[in-house]
């Protein structure tokens, strides 16, 4: 059992930035893929970026590369997700979820286990 709790959203304009984490408590962290998610009211929840159980690999949605990084810290069960350059269109509630899968499914949110509770990002305009 994996219990994941998001933090570090908030308002920012446009250009700015934000620093997401997501705490895990539970056993065996190091052994889920962790990917971050996002999602507007009325739609459905997409990917964004996941990060390999050793903390390499990362892979990221085409609208974020080159703005946001994904990282994670076995020893302090946390991943975090460093967003830049933020747009308008990236507002929404972003989360944590750890999975078993491989990277060919990360995108996939029937693939994870357990989910955080979300946290919201609003970038004005």
């Amino acid at each position: 059992q994996v219990q994941l709790v998001e933090s570090g959203g908030g308002l920012v304009q446009a250009g700015g930035s934000l620093r997401l984490s997501c705490a895990a408590s539970g056993r065996s962290f190091s052994a889920y893929r962790m990917t971050w998610f996002r999602q507007v009211p009325g739609e459905e929840r997409e990917f964004v970026a996941t990060i390999s159980t050793g903390g390499v690999l990362p892979d990221y949605a085409d609208f974020v590369k080159g703005r946001f990084r994904i990282t994670r810290d076995n020893a302090k069960n946390t991943v975090d997700l460093q967003l830049n350059s933020l747009k308008p269109e990236d507002t929404a509630v972003y989360y944590c979820a750890a999975g078993r899968s491989g990277v060919r499914d990360a995108y996939r949110t029937e693939k994870y286990d357990y989910w955080g509770q979300g946290t919201q990002v609003t970038v004005s305009s």
